[in-house]
């Protein structure tokens, strides 16, 4: 996500990929009511999904002609991880609502993008590929085994299969392309033709503590725990975290990693929290990931200014109308996850909600008539610069203030029904179809995920088949 070119500057103008159109009446809401946020959301969640597909006629029609593709609306366009992050909002739109319109339709979308190799990597999509835009993905594979999403039918994998696919390609790349270089990390891009090879992002890392993290919540195997906390500890002698938790964006393998591109992005925060979350959760309460967690949220205030009355914004470009179509939903990701932070860990709860609402009273009046929203929150009439990142930043933060109306995330202990491959994409002896995606989640397959590392490691000694694109 967030090619190269906005590494160096390269701004494109909002023009380029918003829709501009007369302005309709705002939305009133009150953040308090959940019914009035389950009104003012369908409305939202309708306008993202008409951004998708046409469904008002007696056939669906995806605009990109894709199943899980967004269109091109410009020359750039969407790229597929937003498509993926858009249907996890609709996931978490439908959990918080039970609204189950969409259900099918995004099932259809995220299938359709498992990939050949069911790895959630494109032949496609090899030209883009990052892992953080795998990542993205692999969050929206994880909220639907942790929502209990139907999993999909007609012998596919799970939803925690796929995501259990995806941080097993991360080791592999961690082991074989990121220990040489800067102690460790991922690097930004797959291929090392792709300008940003030489890029170790908090995207690509940060997501990858995330995943770990959401991984060992919901199998309760701390394999996957030890990774976070070895992810995590990378990036804490890194520069993209700083010792007060200041969370920067990336840093250069060429320079050896000594400094970072360090303007604040909202969706770098919200990844550190989630994972943070997840790991104070899975810890039961303990002080260092208490400790850290309270950082990374207390570096969020720079996000509700003053200025603009505490209203959310991205405080790196949207001021100056700079936002590039990818910048344009960052802001989803942050307030999505501090929702889940003021779940999983209620000491947060008190100095997050009020945030979230009055932001989320800010984004309704974005709304127009709901189906249309603006990106400047702030201002007190929409803007008239529509897209998907504007409305799903919309919707996640209204949705959000619905987060105590719901239950937790469920794990294999509480209920949680997706199936699981701990051994998937770790290369060519794995289980071949259709044997694994059988596989019921059971104590065997939590404990399968303890060798998980032996494995992978073993594989590269023994130079086995690994799929790169």
């Amino acid at each position: 996500m967030w090619r190269f070119s906005k590494l160096v500057g390269i701004l494109v103008g909002l023009n380029l990929f918003s829709h501009h159109v007369p302005v309709a009446s705002a939305l009133d809401l009150d953040p308090t009511q959940p019914s009035q946020l389950k009104d003012s959301a369908k409305k939202v969640a309708d306008g993202l999904m008409k951004l998708y597909a046409d469904t008002d006629g007696k056939t669906t029609k995806i605009l990109s002609g894709i199943p899980g593709m967004l269109p091109r609306f410009s020359d750039e366009g969407y790229y597929w991880w937003e498509a993926g992050a858009m249907f996890g909002q609709i996931i978490e739109y439908w959990y918080y609502t039970k609204d189950a319109s969409y259900n099918n339709l995004i099932t259809d979308g995220m299938t359709y993008q498992f990939g050949e190799a069911l790895d959630l990597n494109p032949a496609n999509q090899t030209k883009d590929m990052g892992n953080d835009d795998q990542l993205f993905w692999a969050f929206t594979m994880m909220s639907a085994a942790e929502l209990n999403f139907p999993d999909p039918v007609g012998g596919k994998p799970g939803w925690l299969t796929m995501a259990q696919s995806v941080f097993n390609q991360l080791v592999i790349r961690w082991y074989r392309y990121g220990v040489q270089n800067c102690g460790g990390g991922l690097r930004w891009q797959l291929d090392v033709l792709h300008q940003g090879w030489d890029y170790k992002n908090t995207p690509s890392n940060g997501g990858f503590f995330q995943l770990s993290a959401r991984l060992a919540k919901y199998t309760g195997n701390h394999t996957y725990a030890e990774w976070a906390e070895k992810v995590y500890d990378w990036m804490a002698q890194s520069p993209l975290l700083t010792k007060d938790y200041q969370v920067y964006d990336g840093t250069d393998v060429k320079n050896e990693c000594i400094d970072a591109a360090r303007l604040p992005w909202t969706y770098n925060y919200g990844i550190m929290i989630a994972g943070a979350s997840y790991m104070y959760n899975y810890t039961n309460g303990s002080d260092i990931w208490r400790e850290r967690l309270q950082g990374f949220i207390n570096h969020t205030a720079q996000f509700f200014p003053e200025q603009n009355s505490g209203i959310l914004t991205e405080i790196a470009c949207e001021t100056a109308n700079k936002c590039d179509i990818d910048q344009l939903s960052f802001k989803a990701y942050l307030t999505r996850w501090l929702a889940v932070a003021a779940q999983l860990a209620p000491f947060t709860y008190d100095q997050i909600m009020p945030r979230l609402q009055i932001s989320a009273r800010a984004a309704a009046k974005q709304c127009g008539d709901g189906t249309q929203c603006g990106s400047h929150f702030y201002t007190p009439v929409t803007d008239g610069n529509f897209g998907v990142g504007q409305q799903m930043s919309a919707l996640s933060v209204i949705s959000a203030n619905l987060i105590s109306t719901v239950p937790g995330p469920y794990t294999v202990n509480t209920g949680g029904t997706s199936k699981g491959n701990p051994n998937a994409s770790t290369g060519a002896e794995a289980p071949p179809l259709p044997d694994f995606i059988t596989m019921e989640v059971t104590t065997a397959d939590k404990a399968g995920a303890g060798i998980l590392t032996a494995l992978v490691i073993g594989g590269l000694l023994l130079g086995g088949y690994f799929m790169i694109s």
